[in-house]
Order: structure tokens, then sequence, then C-alpha cells
């Protein structure tokens, strides 16, 4: 274990380098949580029912997911991670004294966890000063903020446990860009980060509900802005350490499967 919180570590303070492509994120992803409010502002004046999620409640999730998009976003890539596997370095990974999910876990754990704390800090403080409606709301009251923490955190080790999914199946496909795709893709519109949740059609809810995507993403962001009443949050959080448990246990399997499989060049 020690050695995995020393790889964390290391990951952490490595990523809290990166300050200037921060600084770009953040002017991007102020740019794009202007041009996604403003289009469902549109899309808003436009109903003549009552929306299934209010818009100054949706301005909120909105913010949360510029602000904590290195938590949720399923593109986020190490390529190091991927020249290992398909160029056959990874022989040199397999010659660590340490077991290699736990190892490349703790690093894209810490990834983006560093990413995320040089961006949402700036950008939570500044949606909070914008005037309305474009403004960032605080949550109900402070139990409804510390459900969210917890939900975000147990959303960020789900996620990571998703991504690890990613790279153990690009030992069978040997493609980084068709994992990405395939899981990218499907993964983020589950997530709620095209269209949250609430808006979708009934039965795709069912279906976005049945998968682990959302509960990084739309659960504790909906959490946060008490669309989601406090007792099935509870809930939704158990159902995180279910999945969490699921991915990492399947995870694990799947990396000592691969391992067994695998080809280095050279012998």
């Amino acid at each position: 274990m020690k050695m995995y919180i020393s790889v964390f570590k290391l990951r952490l303070y490595n990523g809290l380098q990166y300050r200037s492509a921060a600084l770009a994120g953040i002017a991007t992803q102020f740019f794009w949580g202007f041009i996604i409010i403003m289009v469902f502002e549109a899309f808003y004046s436009q109903l003549a029912n009552t929306p299934p999620i209010s818009l100054t409640q949706l301005i909120t999730y909105i913010w949360l997911q510029q602000s904590f998009l290195a938590f949720i976003m399923l593109w986020f890539r190490d390529n190091e991670l991927f020249q290992l596997i398909t160029t056959g370095n990874i022989a040199y990974e397999l010659c660590r004294p340490s077991e290699i999910y736990g190892f490349w876990y703790a690093k894209l754990l810490a990834q983006r966890l560093a990413s995320a704390m040089l961006r949402s800090l700036p950008i939570l403080i500044v949606a909070f000063f914008l005037p309305q409606p474009y403004r960032l709301s605080l949550p109900p009251d402070p139990s409804t903020l510390l459900l969210f923490s917890i939900t975000l955190i147990l959303g960020l080790f789900v996620l990571v446990s998703i991504s690890m999914l990613i790279y153990i199946s690009v030992f069978v496909t040997m493609s980084p860009v068709g994992s990405l795709l395939m899981f990218g893709v499907i993964g983020e519109f589950f997530a709620g980060m095209v269209i949250p949740i609430p808006l979708m059609p009934v039965w795709l809810q069912h279906i976005a509900n049945l998968l682990p995507f959302h509960l990084a993403a739309d659960f504790p962001f909906r959490v946060y802005s008490g669309h989601i009443p406090k007792e099935e949050a509870l809930t939704g959080i158990i159902t995180q350490f279910i999945w969490l448990a699921a991915l990492v246990g399947l995870g694990s399997f799947a990396m000592r499967r691969a391992l067994r499989r695998v080809v280095v060049q050279g012998g």
C-alpha cells in the first residue's frame, strides 16, 4: 500500500506543475460553459410545460460539469500507458515488485485529481459571482454539500475503474483510439455529459440509470443542486460502492488474464 501511495503522491506533484495548461483549460471550459448554458436557455424559453429540472439547477449542473471535468471525462488519456501496451514496453512494468492494476490505478487517480485541483476552484469562484441567470447556485444546505462531496469522490473512483477497463481493452484491440471511442462516446452520453439525464426520454433514463457512468457525473451534480433528495442520495452512495467493488474486481481479473496472454516483441 505504501508503494501505491508513493506513486500517487509523485504523480500528483508532477501534475500540479502544468499551470499553463490549466489556465488554457479554464478559458476553454468557460467558453463551452457559456455556449451550453445559452443553448439550454433558448430551449427553456420555448417550453410550454414544466421541465423535469429547473433552469437554475441545470446551470449549476453545467458549471459543476465544467469545474470537475477532469473527474468525469472518459476521453482523458495517459499516452504513456497506451505506449507501454502497444510497443511491448509493458515488460518493464512486469518487472516492478507491485501489482500493475493498483500501480496504474494510483497514477490515473493522481493525474485526474491534480488536473481538477488546478482548474476547479477558479471556475467555481468566478461562476459564483456571475450575474443571473448564469450564476452557480449554492447547495440548499450544508448536509447536501457533504453528500455532494462524498458522491463526487466516489464517482471519481468509479470513473478511474472504468478508465482502467479502457486501458486493459487495448491488450486485445491494440488500438487506443478504438477503445476510447467505444467507451468514451457511449460512456459520456450515459453519464449525462451531452444531455442531462432528466432531459432524456424516460426509456433512455432507465438505461442510463442501469449503467455506472452516471454515478460519476449526473448523480453527484444533481445531489448538489437538490434535484436528487437526500434519501435517494444515500441509496445512490450504496450503489456507487457496489459498482466500485464490481468494477475493481472485474478490472483486476481482466488485467491478470491479459497479462497471461501478453506477447512481448523479442521474447
